[in-house]
Order: C-alpha cells, then structure tokens, then sequence
C-alpha cells in the first residue's frame, strides 16, 4: 500500500497547485455560450485570466463579481446580483457558473441566497441557469474544483428521471462521458474519436476539445465559450445507454448522475497505457455489441511494439512526478507498466485515489519537496507543470511538461496522452529524453584484458623503426 507523507511546513515554496477556483472555471469553460463568473476581487479574476491565456493561447471568458473593501465588510451579495443581472442581459448566455474564492468565503458571502434575490427580482432571465460552486482556494486544487463544478452542473441541468420521464437506453448509441480536469482538449478529441468508431455518440461532460482546442471562429470576437458541450444535451442524459467516468475525482459527480437518471455508469481511473486501454475498449466493445474496429488492433499492436523498442531506456529508468492526484495515478501507472521506477511523487492534496499510485510513497506538497525528493532519489526525468522548469534546471535532468499551466510551451494544451496512440508518443518522448542523458544504449566491450595503448604512440614507434631501417640501408 502507498504511503502517503502529509504536509509538515507551514508555507508552500514553489507551489505546485492550481486553485480550485481556476479548476471551477476550466469546467464551465467546456459548455457552449458560457461564462464563468468569479466571486471575488478583480485580481483574482485577473490573475486566473492570465494563467488560461497563457496556457491556452486564446482568448478567455471570464467575469468577476469585484469585490472591493466596501463590499467585503458590508456583504458582496448585491454585487453578485448586478453581476448575474448584466451579463444575462448584454451576452444572453446558455450558462452562467459562479464559483467562488477565498476571498467571498472568508468572507461569508451567502452566494445562493444571492441567486435566490436574482431570480426574484429578475425573473425574465429564469430560463439561464446559474450554478454557484464554493471552491476557496485556500482548500483543494485545480483537479478538485473541476470536479465540484461538474456536480454542481449536474445537479443544476439535469432532471430528475421521473421529471424529465427520460428511460436508460432510450438512445441505444448515445453514452455521456464524465471527463476529468487531467484530460487535455487533445485527449478528449482522441476519446470522442475511439468512442465513435464504435458507433456510439458520445456526450463529453465537459468538451474542452470543443471549445479550447485552437480553432478560429466565424465571429472576430465572442464574450462567450465559442464550443463545448450544449447544455440543452443535458436534458438527454437520463436517455443513454451508459455513462462513462474518466478519473476517482468524478466520484460524486458520477453518483449524482446515476441516482437522477438511473444510467448505469462504468468508471475508470484514467486512459493511458496498455492495460488501462485494453479495458476501456472491452467496455465499449460490450456497450455497443460492435467488433473492436481494425484501426484500434493496429493502434494496440504499435503501442506494443514502441513499449519493446522503448524497454531499453525506460526500463529500470527513475522519474520524479508531481500532478494532481488523478494525472499522478495514470503518469506512475504507465511508467511502471513499462518497467520505470517512479523515485518521487508529490501531489498537492490528498485523495482517496493516491492510494493507487504506483510509488512506495507520496508526498503531499510542493515543487520544493518534489526537488528534495527527486535528488535522494537520483531522478534522471522529471515530469510536472511549467513551474518545474527551475526544478529541473537545479537538479541537471531533462523535464516533460504535463499538466497545468504550461506557458514556456506551445502547443502543451493539444497533446495526447491517452489512448493507444497517445500512451505511444509519450513512450517516444520519454525514451528520447532518456537519449539525451546517453542512458539505454549498450556500451562497447572492452576486454579487461586489452592493452591499453595508445594509438598515437604505436604510429610514432612505426614511423620511427621505418626510418631507422632506412639509414641502415
């Protein structure tokens, strides 16, 4: 069994974390037409504004309730009022989120109180649905705070069987699928495309990879989501045949879901590597009663044959790791399907699914820890977010980045661990990394019984027996 070291200082050097409060916001950010609104001062808005910007390189909706030192003593439910009350009427919105953050929570701001005084004194905005979600930042991360405001949508958008007189299978190839915060905009494209080839239609809750997955829209500007998931498809839920959960964060959210609908849900920790893989598709091969499509043998066979070529380098190779606790179990799991050794693991909070990480221990702190850790260990790789790159630097090893944010990397948002194919490339890209630090290649024999010579002194000695033959003669 992991054992799981808590935290034992009293500040965070190097914070691994991401809030919860920018988690939130990343959920409400994968439906279509939505916006999340922060209730909190400006800066934290701004300072998560810049983060997603970065990260994603787009364009980022989001508003704030801007609290200021009036509001913060006197009560900010008014200010959450005016702030629902102007963007349902300038933007018309299909979801309005509000998650909240330190600040309105050490405060005590009633958020859902403040909800009720909306809808009383706006009524011609009833048809908006408005989630609230407290996500303090002092409390949880990123991972957390999506996952809370993925339940809070749910419980929000979706009705209740007997109200909605929704039967499971009713649409006999639709599956919702719950996905958690560790999926990029790349792996959830990757998922909808194995899903489909079983023809199956997939319901993706929330669908990154539609609405901050780089594209360029018809409309120069949107104050909007310009994708994601439409939230009139929540109405159909209670219709699947079954419910796909990505990720133990999804727990709750999974259960709520199952006691509104009655779909039965199948749930998995996470997509990368063969074993987890090989699951997964015998799950939708039994959902939809289709033959696994020829693509997907292929794409199983090559990820077999990069796991021989890679053996060399990643076998018995030592990673330093620091993620989120669902990202850390799938990255631990993967390397030690293919013989690596995982020296260090951190992760920012606990969690239940820590205990599956494929490390004798794991640490819940931050960078600072990952660095200690990853020394004694003798990590040759480290594998974290952008805010590892001093990490690495210190410690002389290459780093991979993964997770949030990267934003010394174009283009980390888009990449593809899961699936056959992606758990391939990240082999790849391990195993080169492996290459430059001249580990995993055979080395030439030298017999121990060689004289070591030194050839510049045999062509010396040559050259001068050749000469002195010359003169005798």
């Amino acid at each position: 069994m992991t054992e799981i070291i808590k935290r034992n200082k009293a500040l965070s050097v190097s914070p691994l974390k991401a809030s919860q409060t920018i988690g939130a916001a990343l959920a409400f950010l994968g439906f279509r037409r939505a916006i999340p609104m922060l209730h909190g001062s400006q800066g934290c808005t701004a300072f998560g504004k810049v983060f997603f910007v970065r990260h994603f390189r787009e364009p980022i909706p989001l508003q704030t309730t801007a609290m200021d030192q009036v509001t913060t003593v006197m009560g900010s439910e008014e200010s959450v009022v005016e702030g629902l009350k102007t963007i349902a009427e300038k933007n018309q919105p299909m979801l309005l989120g509000v998650p909240t953050t330190g600040l309105s929570e050490t405060q005590g701001s009633d958020v859902r109180m403040a909800l009720k005084m909306f809808r009383d004194k706006y009524p011609q905005f009833d048809t908006i649905p408005v989630v609230p979600v407290a996500t303090p930042d002092y409390t949880g991360c990123l991972e957390s705070g999506f996952a809370k405001a993925v339940e809070a949508i749910i419980k929000t958008t979706v009705p209740a069987a007997k109200e909605a007189n929704t039967t499971p299978g009713q649409r006999h190839r639709q599956v919702n699928v719950l996905v958690g915060a560790s999926l990029t905009p790349g792996d959830l494209e990757e998922l909808k495309d194995i899903i489909e080839s079983f023809g199956l239609r997939p319901v993706v809750i929330p669908d990154l990879s539609d609405s901050l997955d780089g594209h360029l829209g018809e409309d120069e500007f949107s104050p909007l989501t310009i994708g994601g998931t439409e939230v009139s498809e929540m109405l159909t839920l209670g219709d699947a045949k079954a419910t796909l959960v990505i990720g133990s964060s999804l727990e709750k959210a999974a259960d709520t879901l199952k006691q509104l609908t009655g779909v039965p849900d199948y749930r998995f920790d996470h997509l990368m590597g063969l074993q987890a893989m090989d699951s997964f598709i015998n799950r939708l091969h039994r959902i939809s009663e289709e033959p696994v499509p020829a693509k997907l043998e292929r794409q199983r066979a090559q990820l077999q044959d990069a796991m021989l070529d890679s053996h060399f380098m990643l076998g018995m190779a030592r990673f330093a790791l620091a993620a989120d606790p669902d990202h850390l179990v799938a990255l631990s799991q993967m390397l030690a399907g293919v013989g690596a050794e995982t020296v260090a693991a951190v992760a920012p909070i606990n969690s239940p699914a820590l205990q599956q990480v494929a490390s004798e221990t794991v640490k819940i702190g931050d960078l600072e820890d990952l660095e200690k850790m990853a020394k004694a260990g003798g990590a040759e790789i480290l594998i974290t977010n952008s805010h590892g790159t001093e990490s690495a630097e210190r410690l002389g090893i290459p780093l991979l980045r993964a997770g949030f944010p990267q934003y010394d990397f174009l283009g980390g948002y888009q990449k593809t661990w899961i699936g056959y194919r992606g758990s391939r490339q990240t082999l790849f890209d391990l195993a080169n990394l492996m290459l430059t630090l001249e580990k995993g290649e055979i080395s030439p024999y030298r017999s121990i019984y060689a004289q070591k010579t030194d050839f510049r002194e045999v062509t010396d000695e040559h050259n001068s027996t050749a000469t002195t033959r010359g003169l005798h003669h």
